[in-house]
């Protein structure tokens, strides 16, 4: 059977594209301002990761493009759905040449509206400009996804799409308490920052302890895409932008069972935090709210 495809169009630019709508209904269109990115690293040589501190970052890439965004045109809760992303120049002509960062040549981040789901994933490339990947949504409801991708020679760009799943949108569930602590399998994950309070646009360290089911510093921790934890974190918004968007890398030569991030929060307002980290092969993630002053 013939599969249709509905279209998104996502401008990677500093400029904020005008607004646009899609005859599929069971798809939401929003474009928003993406950003190129740098991997910034601090006085210790270490990544802080992305940050809206680039946004005012004078653009001197080579090449503008386009992410177009391809869904089939039956869409349902909880059912595998592929998802083709093509990268194309101004001129809709396919880009097809990227580097590889963090060991990937594209990391597409998944969050639902309310932030309760969270997926990191990377689609595989196809050749001509076009990613494939296949994923579930498990609610109806809205989604948004983050985009990371790296044209040779430039600085990877990150682009932001939406899509909607069609159906009953479940009633809002109770607030997730702000937490410093959290088990996840045998490995118990505890929080702390370098200063009380978070203020915005202020670097801070966060500092992830794991310890395992004896309470002691977990000393089994793999690599996870080249690095010993990532980051994602997104600010608490009903319409979300780049501008919310933050990827951070572990800092380096840490003691057994700590991992480190540098970064900052670019406004005031609730974040949620999503760390990742590998233990015997097996990715975990443990998801924290914060607030920023």
């Amino acid at each position: 059977m013939k599969q249709f495809f509905t279209s998104i169009f996502i401008l990677t630019t500093l400029l904020i594209a005008p607004s646009c709508s899609s005859d599929n209904k069971s798809s939401e269109v929003k474009i928003s301002p993406s950003m190129n990115m740098n991997h910034e690293k601090d006085s210790m040589s270490e990544h802080d990761g992305h940050s809206m501190e680039h946004m005012n970052e004078e653009d001197h890439s080579k090449t503008t493009t386009q992410a177009k965004l391809n869904t089939p045109q039956k869409l349902a809760p909880n059912q595998p759905i592929n998802l083709v992303i093509e990268i194309q120049d101004s001129a809709g002509k396919p880009v097809t040449k990227f580097d590889k960062f963090q060991e990937k040549l594209m990391h597409l981040i998944v969050v639902s509206d309310d932030l309760r789901f969270f997926e990191h994933i990377h689609p595989e490339y196809q050749e001509n400009g076009s990613f494939k990947v296949s994923t579930k949504f498990p609610e109806s409801g809205g989604y948004t996804l983050f985009s990371d991708y790296k044209p040779v020679g430039e600085k990877d760009r990150v682009s932001l799409m939406n899509i909607s799943i069609p159906g009953s949108v479940p009633l809002p569930k109770s607030l997730e308490k702000f937490q410093k602590s959290q088990t996840i399998s045998n490995t118990k994950v505890n929080l702390d920052f370098s200063e009380k309070n978070i203020k915005a646009g202020k670097y801070i360290t966060l500092k992830f302890d794991l310890k395992d089911s004896n309470n002691q510093p977990v000393k089994d921790l793999q690599p996870y895409l080249g690095e010993k934890g990532h980051l994602v974190i997104i600010k608490s918004s009903s319409d979300l932008t780049t501008a919310d968007y933050i990827h951070a890398h572990a800092l380096k030569n840490t003691t057994d069972g700590v991992i480190e991030f540098k970064t900052k929060f670019p406004q005031k307002g609730t974040y949620k935090m999503w760390m990742q980290f590998n233990r015997n092969g097996k990715i975990n993630t443990a998801d924290f709210w914060v607030n920023v002053e």
